[in-house]
């Protein structure tokens, strides 16, 4: 039983993942159904974490808007997730970025990581 498991997960992988890490500011074109109808919704904003792997792997992005902050979490191998831009590069030291959610303005931003 356990190896059919591991076999249909493999199926629903994605082959072309983005590489992003925590910190990153990211653009997450996601599909979004209205009826019988289906667009594309940009979602744009912080990576504040990643957790789980293989299909089972999810990311959870923070935005600011109208400010009000908003946090979603997209499963990573999601047929509802188009693609993951990477925008900037933030350096962080952290794997989760929780303390984010307690400042506001400025001190809310991450350094962008310079190669």
């Amino acid at each position: 039983m356990n190896e059919l498991i591991k076999e249909l997960e493999a199926q629903q992988l994605k082959e072309n993942v983005s590489e992003f890490n925590v910190g990153d500011t990211v653009k997450v074109y996601g599909k979004i159904k209205e009826g019988n109808r289906e667009r594309i919704q940009i979602f744009e904003g912080i990576v504040l974490k990643r957790q789980g792997g293989g299909p089972r792997a999810t990311f959870t992005v923070r935005k600011n808007s109208n400010g009000i902050g908003v946090e979603k979490t997209w499963p990573l191998h999601s047929p509802n997730v188009e693609k993951v831009e990477v925008i900037r590069r933030g350096k962080v030291r952290r794997a989760k970025l929780f303390y984010l959610r307690d400042r506001v303005g400025k001190k809310a931003k991450v350094k962008e990581l310079v190669k």
